[in-house]
């Protein structure tokens, strides 16, 4: 089916759902109520193009396809625009934004590309300039993300640890006074202090991460799914030997954890 086709196919059905005798589910809901849903199977895309399987990638890309449909077409039902709108707006912003490919500019490696970009922005579409390199990563990020896209920011323009045993003591730095604070915690003020001190943890840890060159979300997403199997696999265990899942049962618990490991 041509692409013209299957965006007006998709968009029919969504007018359809949001119509007054269409899905009372789909009708109730608003830009602001789909925020998380967006968030999510965004997520859920990511994870499918980790597992590298093409059915999966093409069911969850859908979904993402259908909350931007949906998003747009609230907007069209109160006349801000339409979702005709949003598709000819980013179609003029990437013509726009790269005239090595439509235009005469000669930009030939990514770095130049990407300074055209910026530049493109500023004096051809009046974007304010930034007052900090920072400014160019949203805070509407995930916290882990924020964190790695602000560290890489910084480090372009220098502001990064020499030699990875630099980074390294940094951490362990950082764990230390995590553990410290942890023991001395009793007030609120002292939790207050602690959820500092574990912050600046966490956001060394996202550094370690970096420097070595790797994405601590996607690292993080491993593990997830690792400890996801393994617990899952305690809990059958558990079950076929007839031991409940609970406090004092942690022996039992580890047998069949370190059982899981040796699974893979």
């Amino acid at each position: 089916m041509p692409h013209k086709a299957s965006f007006d196919r998709l968009h029919s059905i969504v007018a359809r759902l949001r119509a007054p005798d269409g899905c009372p589910w789909d009708r109730e809901q608003t830009p602001a109520t789909l925020r998380g849903n967006i968030i999510e199977e965004a997520y859920e895309l990511v994870e499918a193009i980790n597992e590298g399987d093409p059915a999966h990638v093409r069911e969850e890309a859908g979904d993402l396809y259908l909350l931007v449909t949906m998003v747009a077409r609230m907007y069209e039902e109160e006349g801000s625009f339409s979702a005709s709108d949003v598709l000819e707006t980013i179609s003029d912003k990437l013509v726009r934004r790269h005239p090595h490919v439509f235009g005469e500019s000669d930009a030939d490696t990514p770095d130049k590309v990407v300074a055209q970009w910026n530049d493109i922005k500023e004096k051809v579409e009046g974007r304010r300039k930034k007052d900090s390199i920072l400014d160019g990563v949203s805070r509407a990020l995930p916290p882990l993300e924020r964190a790695y896209k602000l560290q890489k920011k910084a480090a372009k323009a220098g502001f990064d640890w020499e030699k990875p045993e630099d980074v390294w003591a940094k951490a362990a730095e950082e764990l230390e006074e995590a553990r410290v604070e942890a023991t001395a915690a009793h007030g609120e003020a002292d939790r207050a202090r602690l959820e500092g001190e574990l912050g600046d943890l966490l956001f060394s840890v996202v550094n370690v991460s970096r420097y070595l060159g790797v994405d601590p979300a996607v690292a993080l997403h491993r593990t997830i799914e690792k400890f996801s199997t393994r617990f899952r696999h305690v809990e059958k265990r558990m079950a076929e030997n007839g031991i409940p899942m609970e406090r004092g049962r942690l022996e039992d618990m580890d047998r069949f954890w370190e059982e899981a490991k040796k699974l893979g």
